[in-house]
């Protein structure tokens, strides 16, 4: 696992000790990145279910201003936490531990919107897609043109939401997503 791009370029991310954790692979990474194109200078960020925090520090190597990390094992947030201070990044990253439910009451809360939102939680969870999505829509965490990034084994349906694009890679389905 490895920055792909921007400040970081070629920087190696230390990887988790928790075995339900898996990494975004590289080469989806990259086009994730390749789809969207350029990011934002300045944007802000929410990586749902953060694992190893490959997903944000790439956002941030490419010049995001935010990313908040949410996790709820302790292992990943440990890991989280040794990337981004060997990446440099910890003053630009927030980190909540706990469940899905209460790190996004506890951004709710903070008062902050995004510009990207990846969402990757457990694939067996479906409900955990579907009650992130709809939180974020109803307490309208996303800017007016923010793009959620959605990774899944499975085909969802979206309510709320204009799928702007969809990519599978084997078994994998990347979806891209903006507000209504």
């Amino acid at each position: 696992m490895r920055v792909i791009s921007g400040k970081k370029k070629g920087m190696r991310l230390l990887g988790t000790r928790d075995p339900h954790t898996r990494p975004t692979e590289d080469r989806i990474k990259e086009s994730i990145f390749n789809s969207l194109f350029s990011i934002e200078e300045g944007s802000k960020v929410l990586d749902l279910f953060a694992g190893t925090g490959g997903m944000g520090i790439e956002f941030l190597s490419r010049g995001s201003d935010l990313v908040v990390f949410c996790d709820k094992s302790r292992l990943n947030i440990n890991c989280i936490k040794e990337n981004l201070n060997n990446t440099g990044f910890t003053g630009k990253a927030k980190i909540y531990q706990g469940d899905n439910e209460r790190n996004l009451f506890n951004i709710k809360s903070d008062n902050i919107k995004f510009d990207y939102v990846f969402l990757d939680p457990p694939y067996d969870k479906v409900d955990l897609y579907y009650d992130s999505l709809d939180f974020i829509r109803e307490n309208n965490l996303l800017n007016e043109d923010g793009i959620i990034i959605v990774e899944s084994e499975q085909r969802l349906e979206f309510d709320g939401y204009d799928i702007i694009k969809i990519k599978e890679y084997g078994k994998k389905i990347i979806y891209f997503l903006g507000g209504e």
